[in-house]
């Protein structure tokens, strides 16, 4: 059986994921900051499939290293990582921005798809398998005006999944 490990799994497009994977027998590791709701939809995919999940904010280095520490040994091979977590915040003008907003897309769209690929890729190259699917927007390639660091942050997404599609061919691992 595969295994699917999903960010962003408590909302949006990482949770219709969950079911989705869910219903095609993959083995779900399910992660979000947001404790209860992880739990309800850890509940209700286990009448489906095998699933764990991990509570932590991908946006801290730490966290995501200490949940990974948490991982079973025989949870430890992801076929699969879908890097679904982000947020966006302010629709201002640049000029009129919020820094923390900033600060918030940049750590959790970025750096946070960064720790946890980092988390996950050496074991896929170990293997010489694997699959990672980065959730980016359309404004990566059409922005328009306000919320321009949404945008960058989500160009940013789409500029590390082509490195990363460069640099894992060759261990057949596919982005």
């Amino acid at each position: 059986m595969r295994t699917a490990l999903i960010t962003g799994a408590t909302s949006g497009i990482g949770k219709a994921t969950a079911k989705l994977l869910a219903a095609q027998n993959y083995r779900l590791i399910l992660c979000g900051r947001r404790k209860e709701i992880l739990e309800e939809l850890t509940k209700e995919l286990s009448n489906y499939t095998e699933v764990f999940s991990l509570n932590f904010d991908v946006s801290s280095n730490k966290e995501v290293s200490a949940a990974f520490k948490t991982l079973p040994k025989e949870w430890q091979e992801i076929d699969v990582l879908i890097n679904s977590a982000g947020n966006a915040h302010g629709l201002e003008p640049l000029s009129e921005g919020n820094v923390e907003d900033w600060d918030a897309m940049i750590d959790g769209n970025v750096k946070g798809l960064l720790y946890v690929s980092k988390e996950v890729i050496p074991q896929m190259k170990k293997r010489n398998s694997g699959h990672l699917v980065n959730i980016s927007y359309v404004a990566a390639n059409q922005t328009y005006a306000n919320d321009v660091v949404y945008f960058a942050s989500k160009k940013a997404v789409d500029v590390i999944s082509e490195g990363m599609r460069l640099e894992l061919t060759e261990f057949n691992v596919k982005v």
